[in-house]
């Protein structure tokens, strides 16, 4: 990568502050949490409560604990952030996403336990290319950051599994399918060429977008 190429297109000089915002994928962070909003906006029976629990969830999950681990594994956004603090960042957020998980299932619904165990598995196992890299894929990304939030959000509304939620699961699933596709070559270009992408970057910051905007919608709706 050339000094003057930023690891992401996404990624704010290095140090201090900016580091911590670079480390959370913010368009990436808020495309996947917009399959949250979607799961849960779709559930007739909804409360304000249960979304807000199943964001901060995914939040602290997928937005700081699974990009801490990407982190550790090669800096592969060059943040100066001392590892012993992304090793804290990453256990103390899994845990806090797993123990409102574990809440939930408590609190709310036993159907839910599923999504909190596989959750928990997935964010580690994906992250830190466990078992060989087995689960290190786009497939498994796909159901990971696709289709389990937007399943977990609706059950956790629902208490059930409903034709619309297993649609809104595949919407999810294939969208993260072609975020990993077209994000590929992306990192490819800055990281290893040197060179960007602009085209595709530009077409991953509108998907990222337009499925933000969809979920905003859908939550919209059950301010009526």
């Amino acid at each position: 990568m050339s000094a003057g190429t930023r690891p992401a297109f996404y990624a704010l000089a290095r140090g201090g502050w900016r580091d911590y915002v670079t480390l959370l994928h913010p368009p990436y962070t808020l495309w996947h949490l917009s399959y949250v909003a979607i799961g849960a906006g779709l559930a007739t029976q909804f409360s304000w409560t249960r979304c807000g629990a199943a964001l901060l969830a995914f939040a602290l999950g997928m937005g700081v604990g699974a990009h801490a681990l990407d982190e550790l594994r090669g800096r592969p956004l060059q943040t100066r952030i001392p590892e012993r603090t992304l090793w804290v960042l990453a256990v103390v957020s899994i845990a806090a996403a797993t123990a409102l998980g574990i809440f939930a299932c408590v609190a709310w619904t036993l159907w839910l336990a599923p999504f909190v165990v596989a959750g928990a598995f997935i964010v580690v196992a994906y992250n830190l290319e466990l078992f060989g890299g087995a689960f290190h894929s786009t497939l498994w990304f796909a159901l990971a950051w696709g289709a389990l939030p937007a399943l977990s959000a609706y059950v956790v509304e629902a208490e059930t599994v409903r034709v619309e939620a297993v649609a809104a699961a595949v919407y999810a699933a294939l969208l993260s399918y072609a975020q990993r596709v077209l994000s590929t070559p992306v990192r490819v270009a800055r990281r290893q060429e040197g060179t960007v992408r602009s085209d595709l970057e530009t077409v991953l910051l509108a998907l990222a977008a337009a499925s933000v905007s969809l979920g905003t919608a859908l939550l919209l709706l059950h301010l009526r």
